[in-house]
């Protein structure tokens, strides 16, 4: 009999099935969020609805050799906390006071958009290198949980 996964690894199961959706060429990234114990929302990284995929038409990140973490701007993907959050809305979900499960570190402007939605903790299977994020979630006070 399989062990029942206690409800961060189930939710972080979940991001991770929701990353095998994204269609960025560098990184797949999932995110949901979850208020008691309930999926609220979920996101991957990809290009917004609609337009054609990275794999489609390239990464000018790639192409240029901009290194992880660095000029997001050049990105034509959304990031997948950013989908999440956008999700939300479209349905009319309120996510203050929730939970982030996401695959791998928020990057800055993601930390910005979660402080200002109302999150209040972050459960993290991976690292990203993002020193700004890692003090804007510092002092906004946001609980910051790394599980395997």
């Amino acid at each position: 009999m399989t062990k029942r996964p206690d409800w961060h690894h189930y939710f972080m199961q979940i991001a991770s099935v929701v990353s095998t959706r994204s269609t960025c060429m560098r990184r797949r990234v999932g995110a949901l969020i979850v208020i008691n114990k309930r999926i609220l929302s979920t996101g991957y990284n990809g290009a917004p609805a609609g337009l054609k995929h990275c794999s489609e038409v390239g990464c000018l990140r790639e192409e240029l050799n901009v290194p992880s973490g660095e000029r997001h701007e050049l990105c034509r993907g959304l990031h997948a906390e950013q989908n999440a959050i956008i999700q939300a809305a479209v349905h009319g979900v309120a996510i203050n006071n929730a939970a982030v499960y996401c695959t791998h570190y928020p990057c800055a402007v993601c930390a910005k958009m979660l402080v200002n939605a109302g999150i209040r903790s972050l459960v993290l299977a991976e690292n990203y290198p993002d020193e700004l994020a890692k003090k804007i979630f510092a002092e906004a006070g946001i609980e910051i949980t790394f599980i395997v």
